[in-house]
């Protein structure tokens, strides 16, 4: 008989983010499916470290908690960064006696920060890592060299790779190594009640994401103020993790200042109901995103959607058929997608009717079958097998 696959999942925070959460998603229908036996290792505490365990899933907090923001991929402070890096390799190490006193059969490691800590545990405990990319490992946001480093890390430690989107694929050296591309499947797929489309004057549109200037909610602001017909409100759904809150700060003068109705909520566990209220969804990043999940869960929950290419929405939206596309940055090309779909009750009933039915793609459910034969595969290759025996 083939022993299980022990998967042992790394997240460098427990902050509420979309990875995290993405992640969470994953561990939870994997365990539930029963094909893998999943555990988790956080190097942060926070609240999806607690709903890891609410969900029944095994979750360590690693020795020497790490704070997130020792180290950031902007900051300039190089001693600041240099501490963190040793931090991570130090939590690497505990994380490797870990994966050995656990028996883990696989290292999944969920974030580039989390890639780190796995690559050196998966040397240590002698089993094989899996990069899940979240992040587009690119230029605009990295850096040129640090863009090439981690690339030239992930290369060097994982076994294989499981990326969010096929544009966050393209960024990565995936020479002889397996990759799968598993989008973050969504909950709540299924269709419930919600408010017709209303008029154009009397239009909701709600922006859900983390309040950060890369997600441009502040491009957002500026592009419905040049509204003929304005919304009748405006839901920003988002909080703020990672010293972002002098962003809020600034949304919201911005918002006072253009005379817009808007209502910021704050952080939201769950904003399928935010969502159920709002005629149009606006996904509004000014860097390519790498995956886009809010756009599938506001198709979902029955709104038309306008999102921002390139990246991975442009795999989630039919433009013109289950949403509006426009390039990220682009305040003109925003402004002239609101008008089209607050003026047009009809074409906001259609492409609504569309995404609801185009979400239906992206279930968590299929995600998790995926991603546990990915797993399966990773661990049952002849060069993995024949480490195994030598170790034991």
């Amino acid at each position: 008989m083939t022993a299980p696959v022990r998967a042992l999942f790394v997240l460098h925070t427990a902050a509420p983010s979309g990875a995290e959460l993405a992640a969470l998603r994953l561990m939870r229908a994997l365990a539930a499916q029963g094909t893998i036996q999943v555990e988790a290792a956080f190097s942060e505490d926070g609240p999806v470290l607690a709903r890891t365990r609410e969900a029944g899933i095994r979750a360590e907090l690693l020795v020497g908690r790490f704070r997130s923001r020792a180290m950031t991929i902007r900051t300039r402070n190089v001693l600041r960064f240099a501490t963190g890096l040793v931090h991570l390799v130090r939590l690497g190490w505990h994380l490797g006696a870990l994966a050995r006193r656990t028996g883990a059969s696989v290292l999944v490691a969920e974030s580039t920060k989390a890639l780190l800590m796995a690559a050196v545990a998966s040397r240590r405990a002698r089993v094989p890592l899996v990069w899940h990319v979240h992040d587009r490992v690119s230029r605009e946001y990295f850096g040129w060299l640090l863009a090439t480093a981690v690339r030239a890390l992930g290369w060097l430690s994982a076994a294989g790779y499981v990326a969010n989107s096929r544009a966050t694929l393209d960024q990565l050296v995936t020479w002889r190594r397996p990759a799968l591309v598993a989008h973050p499947g969504v909950e709540g797929i299924e269709p419930r009640p919600r408010e017709p489309q209303r008029p154009p004057d009397r239009t909701v549109v709600a922006v859900v994401g983390r309040l950060t200037p890369w997600k441009g909610q502040d491009l957002f602001l500026q592009a419905a103020a040049g509204l003929r017909v304005r919304p009748a409100r405006i839901l920003l759904v988002g909080g703020t993790f990672f010293d972002e809150e002098p962003y809020r700060a600034e949304l919201e003068r911005l918002a006072e200042r253009l005379d817009l109705p808007v209502t910021f909520t704050g952080h939201v566990e769950d904003p399928a109901e935010q969502m159920r209220r709002a005629d149009v969804l606006v996904h509004c990043s000014v860097l390519a995103e790498p995956f886009g999940q809010v756009v599938v869960e506001g198709m979902a929950a029955g709104c038309a959607v306008i999102a921002t290419g390139p990246g991975g929405p442009a795999e989630i939206v039919e433009p013109g058929v289950s949403g509006l596309l426009v390039d990220g940055g682009d305040r003109q090309q925003l402004t002239a997608a609101l008008e089209q779909l607050l003026g047009d009750r009809e074409l906001r009933e259609r492409l609504a009717h569309a995404g609801t039915v185009r979400a239906r793609r992206f279930t968590v459910a299929d995600a998790a079958r995926d991603v546990a034969a990915f797993l399966h595969q990773v661990v049952g290759t002849p060069a993995v097998r024949e480490r195994a025996r030598r170790v034991g």
